[in-house]
């Protein structure tokens, strides 16, 4: 299978200042990783999300606050975390229009998967509010597409060891949409308990620090993939995230890479068997290169539908 990857030189101009954990070397690590791989991978400059495309998911607000750039100085904090350079706006867009031309591309026939390797990542993004790295909520960006494009049902699965708040508070009270996140808990940022639900479309599995690799496939075997059989989406997303690694510096997962690789694989069978393999993931966490090159390269190596 031929994979599309979309990706942005702009996204590496978002710039988080000296010593941040969200840094362009983290993208440059997961290109590099897949442009030496053997993969046949065709690569798509990812466009700009529109003002409308963005009005789905986002206050108007925070939506001119974001485009407006720094005011003053190169960079501006917009949480203690969450930094905003002249760089950030045409990235912000460029990883928010990935996704949303990747679910175009993905729901244009069959068996067709997508990888956005963009910055900065999405998850964490609320309707009216930019935190923990996250300026806009690109996977909910994509989800909200592809509703208004006549999908009736869109699961988004999240493996990022931190917990999908933007996601679930977009989508918490929308049917049409299944909502599952495996993380870590107690971390950042404290949300992701399994008694929230939503309106019963939210599925939240969390595991505690130091949680061991098996304990964690036992949740999506037992829990998730079976909330997502139930579902049967027509389009499966995947926010991508590899901080899960037992060499990441903000948290405590026990990850190796093939971890990554047999969450990938569970989730392409469950797209083959639901939603005609079609596939959109976008890239979220990791923070430790070496780890994320891997565990990057076997996530995609796992949607061409290859063993790692």
């Amino acid at each position: 299978m031929n994979l599309r990857v979309y990706t942005h030189a702009a996204c590496l101009d978002h710039d988080t200042g000296p010593g941040h954990a969200e840094h362009s070397g983290r993208l440059r690590a997961v290109l590099d990783a897949l442009q030496t791989s053997a993969l046949s991978l065709d690569w798509q400059d990812a466009p700009q999300a529109t003002r409308e495309d963005l009005l789905r998911v986002h206050h108007a607000a925070l939506i001119d606050r974001v485009l407006a750039g720094p005011v003053g100085g190169d960079i501006e904090w917009l949480d203690s975390d969450t930094a905003l350079s002249s760089g950030s706006p045409e990235a912000a867009l460029r990883a928010a229009g990935a996704a949303i031309a990747a679910v175009d591309w993905v729901l244009a026939g069959d068996d067709r998967r997508a990888f956005c390797a963009v910055r900065p990542p999405g998850h964490h993004a609320e309707p009216d509010m930019a935190m923990g790295f996250c300026l806009f909520d690109n996977i909910a960006l994509a989800a909200a597409h592809a509703l208004a494009s006549g999908i009736e049902r869109v699961a988004i699965a999240d493996f990022d060891v931190h917990h999908g708040n933007g996601t679930q508070a977009i989508f918490e009270r929308e049917p049409r949409v299944l909502f599952v996140d495996t993380h870590q808990s107690p971390l950042y940022p404290g949300t992701g308990h399994a008694a929230e639900t939503g309106a019963d479309n939210i599925a939240n599995a969390p595991w505690p620090p130091l949680a061991s690799a098996q304990a964690v496939r036992t949740l999506w075997e037992e829990v998730l993939i079976p909330r997502i059989d139930a579902f049967r989406p027509q389009l499966l997303l995947v926010s991508a995230g590899f901080d899960a690694h037992r060499e990441d510096p903000l948290a405590q997962g026990m990850f190796e890479t093939r971890d990554f690789a047999w969450i990938t694989e569970r989730l392409v069978e469950v797209a083959e068997r639901h939603a005609r393999g079609r596939i959109v993931s976008t890239l979220e966490g990791g923070y430790a290169l070496p780890a994320l090159a891997d565990s990057a390269r076997a996530h995609v190596t796992a949607l061409c539908g290859q063993r790692c």
